[in-house]
């Protein structure tokens, strides 16, 4: 039969996918959030997910005048990542079992790498809360180093009413090493003696550690850059009207900010702009820190895509209300200040609802005349393994498939951290 495999291969394939499994590290944190494949199928790889709804409390035992209207925000999640390693064997180096094992552990190895590696670009570039340090991970300073930012980084969750659990932060390997250095010399005996044996952090700050092997580099960035025009704040809605009169969802999380110029600024840039303070998101009280934002896009000579919007209540609007995150609009004319001063990379944190992971499937006719093996993981993602010849040459020829996406729900809950700015 043409998909049949001998009892060797089924067992190699089970081991593939639980090494699969296993170096999913990053893609674990995550939330998962399943798609049917024929709403998948029918909607072009493209689902809209609602965001929790906020409210406001008010005074008083009648509400005659105190009903409010209800805007419920969505994302989009797509399906947008696809990758795949083929691989090819002559005849004459199939005699030697081995190879067929090492091109699969290559091959494994390519494939969760390269989920990995998606979760942190999308967890650096769109988180939105930026903390900075003018020192290194393993300074001395007792209010620069590691375990300080790390709790900084608490504090900003805990201010803008995230919740205090399934926080994690991933540091660069460079970080992370050097706060378990600064960790080694402290008094705390078991985090100390594993900090030095093992240069091994696990919590800290109620927030789960984690090294990273690879981590996303940000530039250092000296531009200067004010805001051009008042009354630029962002009013939620559920959908958009296009001219032809269609209703569709509308996307909250960016918002085309005017600037005197965008030279120098580029997509991962952060930055605070002068007065524009933090809010908690249910209380709406202020912060009294500078609310961080990120550049999405350098759309023009004098516009910038940011995250999150701008949303001040300035338009004294039912979802402005609800949905506020800053205490004022930003004035005409006022600095943006940019946080990434020196390049250094970004040790992303978040909150396991920041984000979704959505695996995807690849669906392979049975008598398509190639061997062919499906799995899923505990997680969800779906392995897709096939061997075939082609009857014009000796090659065995090997592919592995692995389809998902990933999506920032919430980018107001994720962050990164950045040491050594100046």
């Amino acid at each position: 039969m043409a998909n049949d495999f001998s009892k060797e291969e089924i067992v190699m394939y089970t081991n593939t996918l639980e090494r699969f499994e296993d170096q999913l590290i990053v893609s674990k944190m995550i939330k998962k959030y399943d798609v049917d494949p024929v709403t998948a199928e029918r909607t072009n790889d493209r689902i809209w997910v609602t965001q929790p709804y906020i409210s406001i409390a008010e005074d008083g035992e009648d509400v005659t005048d105190l009903i409010k209207d209800t805007t419920q925000l969505s994302v989009p999640i797509t399906l947008g990542y696809r990758k795949n390693v083929a691989n090819k064997l002559k005849a004459n180096e199939y005699r030697d079992q081995v190879q067929e094992g090492k091109i699969e552990k290559a091959a494994i190895q390519a494939l969760s790498s390269s989920v990995n590696v998606s979760c942190l670009n999308v967890a650096s570039l769109q988180g939105t809360i930026v903390v900075t340090s003018d020192s290194a991970s393993s300074s001395a300073t007792a209010t620069k180093t590691g375990f300080d930012k790390i709790a900084e980084c608490k504090s900003n969750f805990l201010e803008q009413g995230i919740p205090n659990m399934e926080n994690y932060i991933m540091l660069s390997s460079r970080d992370y090493n050097g706060m378990a250095s600064n960790l080694a010399a402290r008094t705390v005996q078991d985090i100390s003696k594993s900090a030095y044996e093992r240069a091994y952090i696990q919590r800290v700050a109620n927030f789960d550690c984690f090294e990273l092997d690879y981590a996303v580099q940000c530039a250092a960035n000296a531009a200067t850059v004010t805001i051009s025009g008042a009354n630029q704040y962002f009013t939620p809605k559920s959908t958009s009207t296009a001219t032809t009169g269609e209703q569709s969802n509308y996307d909250n999380r960016f918002q085309t900010l005017t600037v005197d110029t965008t030279v120098g600024v580029v997509a991962g840039d952060s930055f605070t702009i002068a007065d524009v303070y933090a809010v908690h998101h249910i209380t709406k009280q202020s912060t009294g820190q500078l609310k961080t934002f990120r550049v999405i896009a350098n759309l023009s000579a004098t516009e910038l895509v940011i995250c999150p919007a701008i949303v001040s209540n300035g338009g004294s609007t039912d979802a402005e209300a609800a949905y506020q995150n800053v205490n004022s609009t930003p004035a005409d004319g006022a600095s943006l200040t940019f946080l990434n001063s020196v390049a250094k990379p970004m040790n992303p944190f978040f909150h396991s609802d920041a984000m979704y992971i959505t695996p995807g499937t690849i669906p392979i006719p049975k008598d398509a005349g190639v061997k062919v093996m499906q799995e899923t993981t505990e997680n969800g993602y779906q392995l897709t393994f096939r061997k075939w010849t082609t009857g014009f040459n000796d090659n065995i020829y090997y592919r592995w498939d692995v389809k998902w996406g990933v999506t920032m729900v919430q980018p107001q809950m994720a962050g990164i951290l950045m040491f050594s700015q100046t």
